[in-house]
C-alpha cells in the first residue's frame, strides 16, 4: 500500500508541474486556443480552484493503484512497459472521454487533441515512474 501511495503522489507532483508548464507553452504558442477557457463552462471560482490542483494527485493515485493490479501483464523493457501502460490508459479512459467532451461541448478539435496528448504523455510518465518505484 505504501508503494501505491508514494508512487502515486510522485506521479501527481510530476503531473501538476507538467500541466502548468505545458499550459504556459501552449498558451504562448497557440494564444487563440485558450479562448474557450473564458467560457462559463470553465468556471474558475475561487471556492473550487483547489479541485483543479488536486486532480493530478487523484489521477496519480488512481493510476498507481491500476498499475499495481495490472503490472504483471505488461512485458518488455522499462520503456516498453511505461509506453504500453500509457497507451492502454489512453485507449480505455482518455479517448472515450475526449470523444464525449468533443461531442457535447463547444471545444475545438485542436484543444481536444492537446488534452488527449497531454493525458497520454502523463500516463506514459506514470508508467515509467511506477515501473521504477513499484516494479
Amino acid at each position: 500500500m505504501k508503494k501505491i501511495i508514494i508512487s502515486g503522489l510522485v506521479a501527481g507532483v510530476i503531473f501538476l508541474i507538467l500541466s502548468i508548464l505545458i499550459g504556459f507553452v501552449i498558451s504562448y504558442l497557440f494564444p487563440n486556443i485558450i479562448m474557450p477557457y473564458s467560457d462559463s463552462a470553465f468556471s474558475m471560482q475561487s471556492d473550487r480552484i483547489a479541485f483543479y490542483y488536486l486532480h493530478p494527485f487523484i489521477i496519480g493515485l488512481a493510476l498507481s493503484w491500476f498499475w499495481t493490479r495490472f503490472k504483471e501483464t505488461l512485458k518488455g523493457s522499462y520503456i516498453t512497459k511505461g509506453v504500453e501502460f500509457g497507451l492502454i490508459y489512453a485507449a480505455v479512459a482518455v479517448f472515450p472521454m475526449m470523444w464525449l467532451i468533443y461531442s457535447a461541448m463547444s471545444i475545438s478539435f485542436l484543444l481536444i487533441t492537446i488534452w488527449f496528448l497531454l493525458a497520454l504523455l502523463q500516463a506514459v510518465i506514470a508508467g515509467l515512474v511506477f515501473e521504477k518505484m513499484n516494479p
